[in-house]
């Protein structure tokens, strides 16, 4: 995909199966009964003007049709619509093609095709020898002699808020009242002319997609965008974003879902840097306008190069984005936050991000106990843990005693005997904590500031800080840090009494690459704390100010406590049985998954508006890519 083309007229049929001719022989029709535009490499353009030229009064595309009934039901599966398509419009028509039938007061029923068949016209037997042959020895296809067929699922009514009369052309009425939607609550005539839905108020009324907000996409039917008579013809497609709208929907959590080469982490950035624009702000409590701050958990070490321009973003590129209302460029308050694990070094060449090293004290274990028992303990064990070993090293060594203490805290025979003896701990449930929770010398209190003291650089208003983990080769320490940062920033965010004030007073956008890893559902004790606490900070997100964006090409493996406060899921192209099903789309989208390209997406967001195929932008919005 390419940038902007040329101004073309392209062909519009009239009903009658004859079409004006295009002033260019090289303009293809789209989807919707439009030209895609080209540039002068010969690619279709994301933000091309399109001009159109309607012949005559016939504007439709066919009728509606009675002859297998027309009915409208409270039960979907007892409504049917069908439509007649005139045979000069069968080649442009696609499964997913948003139209428009007009009532006789004005009102407009908004519906989109969701099956497409050839009927018999004639009684006849085409089903012989003679036919077929006759069939395969020509270069093109007879339709005169067929009835193509589509069938309808009304989406809404469409009426004008206090209008009066139709309009002229048949469709929505033009008085000057607000375009509204409603249910599905009356039937079409017979033979009503029904029309491609080419305007964007229309469509986005239809759909209920909010005028404004956070940019995820450009509206799309079959991998083709929805072109418009607009300037520009795309329909964008934002996401909620302010309170007098409801609740920002940033704060209601987001889920990435997309297999190896779908394109998710490439849709996550341009994501994210629209909530790092300098214009975008929320209210606190105490009145303040606060920027959000993001804290990206980082696997494969990809998100510090948003600190970068993207080379390949053009300035032909960047004027259609100023004009749509799209952030771009790097983000200059982008900083490395590198975890210090044993000997590991990180060595960042691809990105100009600021770094700075950390560690992880052991003083926090005291609130998150599963930390340092990543093997695996059983409720007696943890009780252990919890309730006698830690609060007794506290007392001897303070808060901020170290994990080297702690070990030589468990290695004292004479405390195993006497906890024994007491009965507050049996001697095999002892050695039971001992042993799993060795093996974290490398992970706490190393030769780096504490994270602990790093808050205000940590989470900085308009900041990214990135906590890449690629380094580190043991997948234990890579948990534990995840888990110690994200409960940290948790903890804080729903304390009545925090000691980060920053925090607590911050909008905070939580983003987890491999969310799978880490919010899995499994029977430890550990993994059910994990799991809770990540629960009850999606339920109280809203409130405080604290939104989840999670990013996974296994979403089958999160936790159906996390998933179900997930309020926007986006999925790009995913090749598993099991996940498809997981994320929980409606089945007409769910069958188009596994054939989406790099970019598509289908998103699923009931808050903000019906669930609608999506084309990310083709280039990045960042640097992206190790090139």
């Amino acid at each position: 995909m390419s940038d902007l083309g040329d101004f073309t007229d392209h062909a519009v049929d009239d009903g009658s199966g004859d079409s004006l001719e295009s002033t260019t022989a090289d303009d293809a029709p789209s989807s919707d009964g439009g030209a895609a535009q080209t540039d002068t490499d010969g690619n279709e353009d994301e933000f091309a003007v399109t001009s159109v030229d309607p012949r005559g009064e016939d504007v439709g595309i066919g009728t509606v049709c009675v002859s297998q009934g027309l009915r409208i039901a409270e039960d979907e599966d007892e409504t049917r619509v069908r439509a007649y398509i005139t045979q000069g419009n069968r080649s442009e028509i696609r499964i997913g093609t948003y139209l428009l039938a007009p009532y006789p007061d004005g009102e407009t029923l908004f519906c989109r095709i969701a099956g497409l068949e050839y009927a018999q016209q004639y009684h006849a037997d085409d089903a012989t020898e003679i036919h077929a042959r006759r069939a395969m020895r020509r270069d093109d296809i007879d339709e005169a002699d067929f009835k193509f067929i589509a069938s309808l699922e009304p989406v809404a009514v469409l009426y004008e808020d206090g209008a009066e009369g139709g309009s002229a052309d048949g469709g929505t009425a033009s008085g000057d009242g607000e375009l509204k939607r409603r249910m599905t609550d009356r039937v079409p005539k017979p033979q009503t002319v029904i029309r491609t839905a080419d305007d964007t108020e229309e469509i986005k009324t239809g759909l209920k997609i909010p005028e404004d907000g956070v940019f995820l996409g450009h509206l799309s039917v079959g991998g083709e965008k929805v072109r418009t008579a607009a300037s520009p013809p795309t329909i964008d497609y934002p996401l909620k974003d302010d309170y007098d709208a409801g609740d920002p929907l940033v704060f209601r959590h987001s889920l990435v879902a997309g297999g190896t080469g779908s394109g998710k982490t490439h849709a996550a950035k341009n994501v994210l840097r629209q909530y790092l624009a300098e214009e975008r702000t929320y209210p606190m409590e105490d009145g303040r306008e606060v920027q959000p701050a993001i804290v990206q958990f980082d696997p494969q070490d990809e998100y510090a190069q948003m600190h970068d321009d993207n080379p390949d973003l053009d300035d032909d590129f960047a004027r259609r984005l100023e004009r749509e209302g799209v952030a771009y460029g790097g983000v200059e308050k982008t900083t490395a936050f590198v975890p210090k694990i044993g000997d590991s070094s990180y060595a960042a060449g691809h990105h100009r991000a600021e770094q700075v090293e950390f560690t992880i004290p052991f003083s926090m274990v005291h609130e998150n106990p599963w930390l340092v028992a990543g093997s695996g303990l059983n409720d007696n064990q943890y009780g252990a843990l919890t309730s006698v070993l830690l609060p007794r090293f506290r007392d001897q060594y303070g808060p901020d005693g170290t994990y080297r203490e702690f070990t030589t805290f468990l290695d004292d025979p004479a405390l195993r005997e006497e906890l024994d003896e007491s009965g507050r701990v049996h001697e095999a449930t002892f050695d039971a904590v001992r042993r799993r929770v060795l093996g974290f010398g490398h992970v706490f209190d190393q030769d780096a500031r504490p994270i602990t003291d790093l808050i205000h650089e940590f989470v900085r208003p308009g900041g990214l800080s990135v906590v890449p983990t690629y380094h580190i080769s043991d997948s234990r320490a890579t948990e534990a840090v995840v888990l110690a940062l994200s409960s940290l920033v948790i903890d804080q965010k729903l304390s009545n009494d925090p000691d980060y004030d920053r925090i607590k007073e911050t909008p905070l956008i939580l983003g987890m690459d491999e969310a799978h890893n880490f919010l899995t559902d499994a029977d430890s004790v550990q993994a059910g704390k994990v799991i809770r606490k990540f629960t009850e900070a999606a339920k109280q997100g809203r409130k405080e100010r604290l939104g989840l964006f999670l990013i996974t090409q296994d979403p089958q493996d999160i936790d159906d406590a996390v998933f179900k406060q997930i309020n926007t899921t986006v999925v790009l192209n995913l090749g598993d049985e099991d996940a498809i099903k997981s994320v929980n789309i409606p089945t007409n989208l769910e069958s188009k998954v596994p054939y989406m390209e790099k970019g598509q997406m289908v998103v699923y967001s009931p808050d903000n508006s019906e669930p609608v195929e999506l084309i990310g932008l083709s280039k990045c919005l960042t640097r992206h890519g190790r090139d």
